[in-house]
């Protein structure tokens, strides 16, 4: 995945909060793949509920720290976005907000945009207080993306993908479907009902994954707004390859049977890794957002 060198990016779409001083509290469990991280830790490594760091007891935003700035002062435009990866995160965010806003527009609705906000180690939220150990996720309270880079370092060594930069913007493009479907009313719908391979929950986060492989398939045809050319200008089989890897690492049933040797599908919130591969894929192939209805 190449980005263009001479784009200018658009880092008020990120916020860097990296060292800022956050306090603890109580935790409770969030959504995205931070639900199925903590899911995860708790079931296979002992580790209960009051130490994933998702705290309801504090939800005052991150404050400033001299960190701010990183982003704003170190990622200007598309050759940066090539070679570091914080540069990198504001380039795929740049390009996902601009397919969903126009593709809104072009559906008669209005697209707001949601910023991400880079992280180390902790971070005040509207949904608690969240530490890295919980990894990417969107908070509908804020409607803000949390990342911490360091997750996909983990996402090769703990979950054993194969890494890459399309991986990372797979990840990203999977979090704001989740924004997507807030934005829609449908996000609700993965708190309904109980868990396993037929769960609402299991159907958002599917849903998401083909929301992502939409803006795929869009996202060297897809003028940034400024600019009026694609900010990606590369985006071939083997950065798919990379993302459709990404997301079977992180299926429900991959993840049980690495950390807990048997497959349970009755416990499962985010379908398996054919799942999730299949929907990334039905996104890429159509391009069209009303064939990601995985709950007809």
């Amino acid at each position: 995945m190449q980005f263009d060198d001479d784009a200018n990016l658009d880092t008020s779409e990120v916020q860097d909060v990296r060292g800022s001083r956050v306090p603890g509290g109580r935790a409770t469990v969030g959504g995205g793949l931070a639900g199925l991280i903590a899911l995860l830790l708790a079931l296979f490594f002992g580790i209960g509920p009051d130490q994933l760091g998702l705290s309801s007891g504090d939800t005052s935003p991150a404050p400033a720290s001299s960190s701010l700035a990183q982003v704003q002062q170190t990622c200007r435009t598309g050759r940066d976005a090539n070679t570091r990866d914080d540069c990198r995160i504001v380039a795929v965010v740049n390009s996902v907000q601009d397919y969903w806003s126009q593709e809104f527009r072009r559906r008669g609705r209005t697209y707001t945009a949601a910023p991400t906000v880079l992280f180390g180690g902790r971070v005040a939220t509207a949904c608690g207080t969240a530490t890295s150990e919980v990894g990417p996720f969107y908070c509908p309270g804020d409607r803000k993306v949390y990342l911490d880079l360091g997750f996909f370092d983990e996402l090769r060594t703990k979950f054993g993908a194969s890494g890459g930069s399309f991986a990372q913007a797979y990840v990203v493009a999977h979090e704001y479907g989740h924004h997507v479907q807030d934005l829609l009313g449908v996000l609700g719908r993965s708190q309904q009902g109980p868990a396993g391979a037929n769960s609402n929950s299991v159907r958002t986060e599917l849903q998401a994954d083909c929301y992502a492989g939409v803006w795929a398939r869009h996202a060297t045809t897809t003028p940034d707004e400024s600019t009026g050319r694609p900010l990606i200008t590369s985006l071939d089989s083997a950065d798919v390859r990379d993302g459709l890897d990404a997301a079977a690492a992180v299926g429900d049933d991959r993840i049980q049977e690495r950390f807990q040797g048997r497959v349970t599908p009755e416990t499962w919130t985010h379908g398996s890794a054919l799942q999730r591969q299949q929907w990334f894929q039905q996104g890429f192939r159509t391009g069209d957002p009303a064939r990601c209805n995985t709950f007809r």
